[in-house]
């Protein structure tokens, strides 16, 4: 378990972040067009996991378009907005806010990922939700970099994760 704070108020989120050097843990997520897609649909390419509590907030929103601004900075990276938004929700945010080179993914059918990667907050007014993480996983599926963000309110470490991005393979 972490410790991260949201107005200055303490939450406990599920485990830990994945341990650097190890392979990533599978996960189901669900597309904006309601398909699902696992580690399997990202082999050979390198991925960043930005997770998010909900696309309904100013710094989720944020950190959605600066990848999505930033994605042409690395090269074989594909950036992944996880949040426990509904896909169409999703798909109403990407189009509103002009976000097309980051893809869009739901925990919707299934909640292990939240519990696999640490980030799901057990308590707190957020509870149930994603903490604000980032990982990066290379293209061998070994996890790169990571970062859970100690404040909610706060965006993370762009550039440390496109650094990582770019160094690992």
């Amino acid at each position: 378990m972490a410790i991260i704070s949201f107005k200055k108020r303490p939450i406990t989120t599920a485990g830990k972040l994945p341990v650097l050097g190890d392979k990533a843990p599978e996960f189901k997520l669900t597309r904006p067009d309601l398909t699902d897609v696992t580690n399997r649909d990202f082999e050979d390419i390198k991925v960043i996991l930005n997770i998010v509590p909900s696309l309904d907030t100013a710094v989720c929103s944020l950190s959605a378009k600066t990848f999505n601004e930033r994605v042409g900075q690395t090269h074989n990276t594909v950036i992944l907005t996880v949040s426990n938004d509904l896909p169409f929700a999703q798909q109403r945010f990407c189009k509103a806010s002009g976000v097309k080179r980051v893809l869009m993914l739901s925990q919707l059918r299934d909640r292990e990922f939240g519990r696999d990667y640490g980030v799901t907050m057990l308590d707190g007014p957020l509870e149930g939700l994603l903490a604000r993480a980032i990982v990066v996983i290379d293209s061998l599926g070994k996890v790169a970099y990571t970062e859970l963000v100690p404040d909610i309110g706060r965006e993370p470490n762009y550039d440390a994760a496109l650094e990582a991005a770019r160094k690992s393979d």
